[in-house]
């Protein structure tokens, strides 16, 4: 079983914050393997297949910051190893629309990721990054993380959503090389 988790807060006051870009993703890949969601231990979770392989996508209902706690329920419970959970969160160092998958590495400031990779014990997870950014000058970063989209970032927002649902999707059936090939190269995007 592969495992996509997405970060975001709970509650509808955080619905379409920059912040919850992960659980956007993850409510897009569900709707394209035809899962449902259940209240569970680790938060919202629907089990989809994809190819051969078996999902379980995981909405945790932790806020952000605490994310980790949640990620080692389900890594605990299903005995998975990290190679087989992907990680999808926000970047405000990537602009509006951009995607990036990496194998590991830092969180890049992201508590929520800093979360994920502490329950870890290693930088050595998976993880699909979305563009929210860049900070806005004058801007405190938990402000900026925590407000909506402009009318005119949406079209991009929407078109990054689909495309990390779509790199999950490539992560689930052929692995990370196969989601880095398909969402970090630079240029326009094949036909």
């Amino acid at each position: 079983m592969k495992v996509v988790f997405g970060i975001g807060n709970p509650g509808r006051r955080y619905l379409r914050t920059r912040h919850n870009a992960g659980f956007r993703v993850v409510e897009a890949l569900a709707d394209a393997v035809g899962a449902s969601w259940e209240r569970g231990e680790a938060g919202l979770t629907g089990e989809g297949t994809l190819g051969a392989e078996r999902v379980l996508l995981v909405k945790p209902q932790d806020y952000v910051n605490c994310s980790g706690a949640s990620f080692g329920r389900v890594q605990r419970w299903h005995r998975l190893d990290l190679a087989d959970m992907l990680v999808v969160c926000d970047d405000f160092h990537l602009p509006v629309g951009a995607i990036r998958a990496r194998r590991k590495g830092s969180s890049a400031g992201h508590n929520g990721l800093q979360s994920i990779l502490d329950t870890a014990g290693t930088p050595e997870v998976p993880r699909l990054r979305v563009g929210i950014g860049p900070l806005r000058s004058g801007w405190d970063a938990a402000d900026f993380v925590l407000s909506v989209f402009d009318a005119d970032e949406e079209e991009s927002i929407a078109d990054a959503i689909a495309r990390a649902a779509d790199a999950a999707g490539e992560w689930v059936r052929h692995g990370i090389e196969a989601c880095m090939n398909r969402c970090n190269r630079t240029g326009p995007a094949p036909e």
